[in-house]
């Protein structure tokens, strides 16, 4: 809006200094964490406004740090698999991305589902694709992507190229899940859904309440203050991990 400065960012931890009339399940001073209405945007400013609905409460042993880079990555992973994928134990996962913050989580939670997970990524991203918890992994620029075989559940953050190719990898009965627009490509005797991810309270407490207990673990890459969002958002070259803005040191 002409005259008014809009401030960028959707994801935010912090803690409650007021609330509007009437609402309810928060308290002021109480430490949260969530996602901003997609239409609204600010949460890099010192003071963000939130409807209450799009917050969960954030345990006194998780930092905001940890807290912040949860909810788009979380939400995503859980909405894709299970409400859109409607994944299921024994089931087979190929996740793009694996070694990033959206894939990490999905291959994080694919696995405590009891679902056998094949990441893909760059050759540099293989240990850490590994390393949370990808059983195989397909180098997307050396090796051939269907090397990976048939799979019930596809789940996708490239599109493009990668993505009609990855169609023809899934199953009869199985489901193509793009986070990047419609699929240009449908799997035969399968689904393509794509969806854009929406804050949910009960979800954000599933998240963080495995990250407590070790059942999950963030994709941090780098940690920069306010006055250094812009480069940090902006880097010359690909960082690995999500990047966190602390607005207050």
């Amino acid at each position: 809006m002409t005259g008014r400065r809009r401030f960028p960012g959707h994801e935010l931890a912090g803690v409650v200094t007021a609330l509007g009339y009437g609402t309810t399940g928060l308290s002021v001073g109480q430490r949260v964490f969530g996602l901003i209405d997609w239409y609204r945007d600010g949460s890099l400013a010192e003071y963000a406004a939130v409807e209450a609905r799009n917050l969960a409460p954030l345990p006194g042993d998780v930092d905001f740090a940890a807290g912040a880079s949860l909810p788009m990555p979380g939400l995503t992973a859980w909405q894709g698999l299970f409400e859109h994928g409607r994944l299921q134990a024994g089931q087979s996962v190929l996740v793009h991305g694996a070694a990033g913050s959206v894939g990490s989580m999905v291959t994080q939670l694919a696995r405590e589902a009891g679902a056998y997970v094949i990441g893909t990524g760059r050759a540099a991203d293989r240990q850490k694709a590994l390393d949370f918890g990808a059983m195989e992994f397909v180098d997307l620029e050396n090796d051939a992507l269907e090397d990976a075989g048939r799979v019930d559940l596809v789940f996708d953050v490239i599109g493009g190229g990668i993505q009609k190719r990855s169609a023809g990898l899934v199953r009869a009965g199985g489901t193509l899940v793009s986070v990047v627009g419609p699929a240009e490509a449908r799997p035969a005797g399968g689904l393509a859904v794509d969806f854009v991810v929406e804050s949910d309270r009960a979800q954000l407490g599933e998240v963080v309440r495995r990250v407590r207990d070790g059942r999950l673990r963030t994709n941090i890459g780098n940690v920069a203050p306010l006055d250094d969002a812009v480069a940090a958002l902006n880097p010359a070259e690909r960082r690995k991990g999500k990047t966190i803005i602390r607005v207050r040191p």
